[in-house]
């Protein structure tokens, strides 16, 4: 149960810095939406990808 609530906080905590960042983006503010934007790429790839592809392989041979 709390891996779910867990997962849920982060994904609604991304949805609202990636609206920040475009909202940053809408006001002008280029600098501020590249630098929210790299970091996000960046926690992506350093944090979430192996888990991401572990999940579609194994989602993928579950079907198999």
């Amino acid at each position: 149960m709390f891996d779910y609530i867990f997962a849920f906080f982060h994904l609604f905590l991304l949805i609202g810095l990636f609206g920040y960042a475009f909202y940053s983006l809408i006001q002008g503010n280029t600098l501020r939406f590249a630098l929210i934007f790299v970091c996000l790429v960046g926690y992506y790839f350093l944090a979430l990808h192996k888990n991401v592809k572990a999940e579609i392989r194994r989602k993928r041979k579950s079907k198999k």
